[in-house]
């Protein structure tokens, strides 16, 4: 069991990357500050049940997906879902090699070039919920898909699939932004 007196020196450190994750969900600063204090609060609260040895960090995420899931799925109507079966697999990648044609880098690294963050933000941002959530904690928070599914309080396989699909949708916009730039030749 862990001592509450230590929470402050052993959960303060990840407060910058829980406030990303927190602003990546509600698309709000407010509601993001306000997301990450009822979290550090519902740990505070809660961490003399938390085992010591295990993972904080995954712990304390777990808290934040949780209590943005009850503040705010609550509120919206089912979330948009799409159709991502109709994508085709590796879709940036298998037209990204017409750029090594045209230039002597590596493909992904040119076309990367051309793209700023607001880009990326925003084609991960038109992600549904559930593949945003699993491509961000995978591919930003570095998180195992088992620490993703304790965080989501999913199976791993529904973590697995998620991903792969939000990463394929991302591709998706990201080429097609390509594509409109004349970097790329559309299919």
């Amino acid at each position: 069991m862990a001592d509450q007196e230590t929470f402050v020196e052993d959960a303060m450190e990840f407060m910058d990357g829980l406030y990303s994750a927190a602003l990546r969900m509600t698309r709000n600063a407010a509601d993001a500050e306000d997301l990450v204090q009822e979290t550090y609060l519902k740990a505070y609260r809660a961490y003399g049940s938390f085992s010591e040895g295990t993972n904080l960090r995954a712990w304390l995420y777990r808290i934040l997906t949780n209590t943005y899931i009850n503040r705010y799925r609550a509120k919206q109507r089912r979330p948009q879902e799409s159709d991502l079966d109709e994508i085709e697999d590796f879709y940036l990648y298998h037209r990204v090699n017409d750029l090594e044609k045209v230039v002597g880098r590596s493909a992904e690294d040119e076309l990367f070039d051309w793209f700023t963050d607001d880009q990326v933000v925003a084609a991960m941002e038109n992600l549904p919920e559930n593949f945003r959530m699993a491509v961000y904690l995978a591919d930003v928070e570095g998180f195992s898909y088992k620490e993703i599914a304790e965080i989501t309080g999913v199976p791993i396989g529904t973590v697995m699939s998620r991903l792969h699909r939000g990463r394929k949708a991302l591709h998706k916009a990201l080429y097609d932004y390509a594509a409109g730039l004349g970097l790329v030749e559309a299919h």
